[in-house]
């Protein structure tokens, strides 16, 4: 029987990137991401968005992307499309040595949808037009 795992979002972040790097050279860049979801509102007929809060995490490979890197240049509030997986993170309290967990999405590309603050594209991004005309810069991987 085959799997899939794939996640595929647009969004906004919440806070900006919160950066970690590791001895070995390595780095994870944890990013605070929201997605709306549509929903009617049953006393008064209006449709309302529902927010879903989410984690994401985009690493530096050794090889190849270094995704930590170009999201890092992502701020609070930007919209960004984003493809990754779930992955299911387990841990040990400190407090209460209980057993937690939590789904995250690891990303595995990403492509900015707005224009950078002071309209500067990120570095190697090249710019596109969408059918509204906005501009549309994207991330090569």
């Amino acid at each position: 029987m085959a799997n899939l795992n794939k996640v595929t979002l647009i969004g906004r972040l919440t806070r900006d990137p919160e950066i970690k790097s590791f001895s070995n050279g390595g780095k994870v860049a944890n990013v605070g991401f929201a997605v709306n979801n549509r929903k009617k509102n049953q006393q008064s007929g209006q449709w309302e968005d529902v927010p879903v809060w989410l984690d994401l995490k985009a690493f530096n490979r050794e090889t190849g992307r270094k995704l930590a890197d170009q999201i890092e240049t992502v701020k609070k509030g930007q919209q960004i499309y984003v493809e990754g997986h779930l992955v299911l993170e387990e841990w040990t309290g400190k407090d209460d040595g209980a057993k937690k967990s939590k789904l995250v999405i690891y990303v595995d590309d990403f492509q900015y949808l707005e224009k950078r603050e002071g309209g500067a594209a990120p570095a190697g991004a090249r710019g596109g037009k969408s059918s509204s005309d906005e501009t549309i810069e994207e991330v090569p991987f």
